[in-house]
């Protein structure tokens, strides 16, 4: 089903968006290894850590509902729709995350952000995940290293 959603993404964002957007994806796709599929992903230990030495943000683009019922204070909430609206609010200079519960929005959003010309990947646990991993001591510890 993720396979399916990530595809039926990939055949409309190419009608729907710019000549020059159209390109962007299809020389991703094109490009795209077995080197390719490693660096899109990150797992939540790995992304602590950069997020410990400033070197990453995370963008949580779950709807505002979900982001408002519970979230993570260290990320930035950008429902994937408001995505190509909000591209001020990404550091580019820093690897971008994108997340959600589990990986479907996830997985579109880091493709539209990689077509624009950021350095970004997937957290493969997703938001679930990242929940999991940050809790008692080590989000306290997480908490108290990043303010």
């Amino acid at each position: 089903m993720k396979r399916l959603a990530l595809v039926l993404f990939m055949v409309l964002f190419c009608m729907y968006d710019s000549v020059a957007q159209d390109y962007s994806l299809e020389k991703y796709i094109l490009n795209y290894d077995y080197e390719s599929r490693k660096e899109m992903k990150i797992n939540s230990e790995q992304l602590v850590s950069l997020l410990k030495e400033n070197k990453a943000q995370l963008i949580d683009i779950r709807f505002a509902e979900e982001y408002n019922s519970w979230n993570m204070p260290f990320a930035i909430s950008i429902p994937l729709p408001d995505l190509p609206n909000n591209l001020d609010k990404i550091d580019k200079s820093k690897i971008i995350v994108t997340a959600c519960p589990h990986k479907d929005r996830a997985i579109i959003a880091m493709t539209y952000l990689k077509t624009k010309g950021y350095q970004v990947k997937y957290l493969t646990d997703g938001l679930l995940g990242l929940a999991d991993y940050l809790r008692g001591d080590q989000a306290k510890d997480f908490m108290n290293e990043i303010r």
